[in-house]
């Protein structure tokens, strides 16, 4: 059986979803000056980037960005493969901050699980929100975004793919299954 891919969001469609993405974000912080990004490797730390730029653009105000890696931190480790892990870049103190974590895809909730635990080894921020490309469903843990840029009912077995234009040289997300 051949494998069938679909574009769920196009180039535009990406950038339109990215504004959107910080604009809400803009809505629901108090303080920008208290807003800052932790970026979850490795498309996650991009989403971050992206949004930071949109938000300094639409407010004139400069957001904070993280890179955060939660390899040590997974409990799926067995299922999921070794992985060589990134390099953790958190710059700054979290304390009282609002801390958004960012990423591409929202599946079962273990990377999300995982990124609360890092997060506390760096500080205790006054609010940790999650924004993600793309829900696709399927949460194995109680742990929903704030912001969600494309909600997509998907199979199990069904893979969602995120492309942006610093890694992969084109944005997009595709569904890919039989």
């Amino acid at each position: 059986m051949a494998t069938k891919v679909v574009e769920i969001l196009s180039s535009e469609d990406l950038r339109r979803t990215v504004n959107r993405l910080a604009s809400q974000i803009v809505e629901r912080t108090r303080d920008l000056s208290q807003l800052v990004f932790l970026g979850i490797y490795t498309r996650g730390v991009l989403l971050a980037e992206l949004l930071a730029r949109q938000i300094e653009i639409l407010e004139g105000v400069t957001v904070a960005v993280g890179a955060l890696d939660i390899t040590f931190y997974r409990d799926d480790l067995d299922q999921i493969g070794l992985r060589t892990p990134a390099k953790t870049d958190i710059p700054f103190d979290l304390t009282g901050k609002t801390v958004v974590l960012v990423d591409d895809v929202i599946f079962k909730g273990r990377t999300i699980r995982a990124a609360l635990n890092a997060v506390t080894e760096y500080g205790r921020p006054e609010v940790i929100r999650l924004a993600v490309l793309v829900d696709r469903g399927h949460r194995e843990l109680p742990i929903h975004p704030d912001f969600i840029g494309k909600l997509l009912p998907t199979a199990k077995e069904e893979v969602v793919k995120v492309y942006l234009q610093d890694w992969d040289g084109r944005d997009a997300v595709e569904l890919i299954g039989d």
